[in-house]
């Protein structure tokens, strides 16, 4: 079982919190101008790296407020949790912007 700690409540085990996908995904501005492909990659398409990933968790037995979290998905280590709205944490000094969806260094 996966250890969690909200930002707001502390430590609790992994069934309290509901996993909720990639962290900072701009919401499209004009989705009404938007192609059924731009909407599609809005929707479906994430990076998905090997090694620290930002996901957004909802801690549903507790608070039921959104937070963020890194996480190596190699070894499913958690390495911070931040509040949502925050900017994501700097660990292993690398560049926010290669952490961006579809772009590498």
């Amino acid at each position: 079982m996966l250890l969690l700690t909200c930002p707001h409540c502390g430590d609790r085990d992994e069934i309290e919190f509901h996993y909720g996908g990639e962290a900072h995904v701009a919401y499209p501005e004009k989705t009404a101008e938007l192609t059924d492909t731009e909407w599609a990659h809005y929707l479906f398409y994430r990076s998905n790296p090997k090694g620290e990933y930002a996901e957004r968790w909802l801690h549903t037995g507790g608070c039921r407020k959104w937070f963020n979290a890194l996480r190596d998905t190699a070894t499913h280590e958690f390495l911070a949790f931040y509040p949502a709205g925050e900017k994501r944490p700097e660990l292993h000094g690398g560049d926010e912007a290669a952490h961006t969806m579809g772009e590498t260094k």
